[in-house]
């Protein structure tokens, strides 16, 4: 795999680390700004609003922009964005540094998609997504609780003051690393808009939508289950996220490769064996070792439908996949607040603490994208580097070796 994958995966290290990290710092926040911990929790929908307005908007005005000055400007305003979170004088422009923050979130991952994708030859399309999404992996097993517990004994700004700095590591990575990737000739906002208008394409993000809800559905609640349901004590609730993170890293490594093999097989059994840990969780959740393992084949089978669901959207946008791909982390970011959201009316309803799985099982089982995901003609068969018959771009070279230009979809497409 070549370097600039890893500059790739250092980027969504920082972006998965300062996504996930506020959920532990909110008592923090809520003590040190002097607001109760629920309001504070508006500072995790800051972030997500951001990703799901900033993914389509950023990704349309920098349509023309070749991809790797893309990535650096995009880099740059998470970096100030996590700078201004550090240095907010109140919780007001804290909300605003948030946002700012998670305004290029989207937008990133679908360049840096569609950029991995230029960096290795056919058939390896997937592996080269889902190693930029190890990044975001890590950070849940490393990243989240080492800033979390930093924030908890240097104050929650020292945590984004090191996220910040990891903004600028990412920047110099992307900066040496990564090639020049000129825009297609053929490239712009409306030949994108018009490709994320495709029903292909919607329904590939529905099924983002409701698909991975159900794994924010449980994810959103883990902690409180782990000591109101599993039974642990609360010093234990870190080790229980990592062990989900450990899961996502092992789904995001079996996704690629399975990917690449058979993109629709990969999507829809992810899918399916979701819905069948989730419907087992709450009957295992009692036994600790068991529910432990349960927590990992969670993070696993959930996680593992990410890197098809992006392949997914970039092939039936054929040849403008940035807007849909960048699309595809807004419709990520809503099944994180849906799922949340009808996670939270179980418990509430009385229904217990383990009843967002099941919740999370039917959100699983609902998707319909499949039966409608049928377009045999050869035309599909495309991803990110354009259609059959569009010009090649000329070859990127790296420190790494040269790499080829535009590709066909995986097999299984």
């Amino acid at each position: 795999m070549p370097l600039a994958l890893l500059a790739l995966a250092v980027s969504a290290f920082g972006i998965g680390t300062t996504e996930f990290v506020m959920m532990g710092l909110l008592p923090n926040v809520a003590d040190d700004l002097g607001t109760s911990v629920p309001t504070a929790g508006y500072l995790v929908s800051a972030y997500a609003i951001g990703v799901v307005l900033g993914a389509p908007l950023l990704t349309g005005l920098g349509s023309r922009v070749p991809r790797k000055r893309m990535l650096l400007l995009l880099m740059a305003l998470f970096t100030v964005g996590n700078l201004a979170s550090a240095l907010a004088p109140d919780f007001g422009w804290l909300i605003a540094g948030r946002f700012l923050a998670g305004l290029p979130h989207g937008a990133f991952f679908g360049v840096g998609a569609v950029v991995a994708t230029r960096l290795v030859s056919e058939g390896r399309q997937a592996r080269a997504v889902a190693t930029m999404f190890l990044g975001l992996t890590v950070a849940n097993i490393v990243g989240v609780p080492a800033a979390t517990l930093l924030g908890q004994h240097l104050g929650w700004r020292a945590t984004f003051l090191v996220v910040a700095a990891i903004g600028l590591a990412a920047m110099a990575a992307l900066a040496r690393l990564v090639p020049r990737i000129p825009v297609e000739a053929h490239q712009d906002v409306r030949r994108e808009l018009r490709a994320l208008g495709n029903r292909q394409v919607i329904l590939g993000l529905l099924t983002a939508v409701f698909g991975f809800a159900g794994v924010f559905a449980v994810y959103s609640y883990l902690s409180a289950m782990t000591t109101k349901a599993m039974g642990f004590g609360e010093s234990s609730v870190t080790l229980v996220l990592a062990l989900f993170g450990i899961g996502m890293t092992l789904g995001a490594l079996a996704a690629g490769p399975l990917t690449d093999r058979a993109l629709r097989p990969t999507l829809y059994g992810s899918l399916g064996a979701l819905a069948v840990v989730l419907v087992v969780f709450p009957f295992t959740v009692h036994v600790q070792w068991a529910a432990l393992v349960m927590v990992v084949l969670l993070g696993g089978v959930g996680f593992m439908t990410t890197t098809p669901l992006q392949m997914l959207v970039m092939n039936k946008a054929k040849d403008a996949p940035t807007l849909a791909s960048a699309s595809n982390h807004s419709a990520f970011n809503l099944a994180n607040a849906g799922g949340a959201w009808l996670g939270g009316v179980a418990i509430a309803a009385g229904w217990g603490w383990t009843s967002p799985a099941l919740v999370g099982a039917v959100l699983a089982v609902a998707v319909t994208a499949g039966y409608l995901d049928r377009d045999p003609s050869p035309k599909s068969r495309v991803v990110a580097g354009g259609p059959r018959t569009a010009p090649r771009e000329p070859k990127a070279t790296s420190p790494s070796g040269p790499h080829s230009g535009t590709h066909s979809s995986p097999s299984g497409v």
